[in-house]
């Protein structure tokens, strides 16, 4: 009869432990490659030492780490303030009932193991942008929806190319102002207002693109390209870092990782 009970698995039971295998799984993807995940791990650590003391009765080890474990929730929250803000807002920018079903906007629940959109050419006319010193922001779409932030521009639906994102940045364009976001190798938006990120320091030779490029890949997880007007260099940014690639080769293919 125990034996029984035990299998009594109820469909609820499996929905349940689904649905915690995902938000499992979306934590990972936001903490991975970051600092956060050492981070993490440490905590991990910290719970299992945590519950050991406890089944050994070691009191005053236990007692240390009770104290811990007791203002967990805020330390959490302290540590992981970017992570739970990029959750949060991947979660309110769902919309359900518009173009985009639920799970196409959790887009981590996808399993293609590269990109659909069409890196080589973004890169192409980075360099040729680079060599006229033509500024240029890029935003890669990944998991989190940037819709909220399509309506701050022009709403487009344009395939990727080299010569339109060149268009699009040309000095006399009237579409050059503003960065563009790209997503499923469509721009669909151009001349878009991003949030630009003033705390932190960054060497006076990188502008306002470079800020605002900083300031949405720290509250998302979309990537950016930045095209410098000054000296024409390329630098790709990803949770709030940059790095400028010499080789444009390697450059392509870490995107194309991130995006796939």
């Amino acid at each position: 009869m125990e034996n029984l009970q035990l299998w009594d698995f109820r469909f609820i039971d499996f929905v349940d432990v689904f649905l915690v295998a995902i938000l499992l799984y979306y934590i990972y993807k936001l903490v991975k490659g970051t600092v956060a995940i050492n981070i993490f791990i440490g905590i991990l650590i910290i719970y299992f030492a945590w519950r050991l003391t406890d089944y050994l009765n070691m009191y005053m080890l236990y007692s240390i780490f009770d104290g811990f474990m007791k203002v967990g929730i805020i330390a959490l929250i302290v540590v992981f303030q970017p992570e739970i803000r990029k959750f949060l807002l991947m979660v309110g920018s769902t919309n359900i009932g518009g173009k985009r079903n639920l799970f196409k906007n959790f887009k981590f629940l996808k399993n293609d193991d590269q990109t659909t959109t069409d890196v080589d050419a973004i890169i192409n006319a980075c360099n040729k942008m680079g060599a006229s010193n033509t500024g240029a922001l890029i935003v890669l779409e990944r998991n989190n929806n940037l819709d909220f932030l399509t309506n701050t521009g022009d709403e487009m639906n344009i395939l990727v190319s080299q010569p339109i994102i060149e268009s699009i940045f040309f000095k006399n364009s009237p579409l050059h102002d503003g960065a563009i976001i790209i997503d499923n190798n469509v721009v669909k938006a151009t001349r878009v207002i991003l949030p630009v990120n003033n705390e932190k320091h960054i060497p006076e030779r990188f502008g306002l693109r470079h800020r605002a490029a900083i300031g949405i890949t720290e509250k998302t997880d979309a990537i950016a390209l930045c095209v410098s007007e000054e000296t024409g260099q390329i630098s790709y940014i990803k949770n709030g870092e940059f790095v400028i690639f010499k080789n444009t080769s390697e450059l392509t293919q870490k995107i194309k990782e991130d995006l796939g």
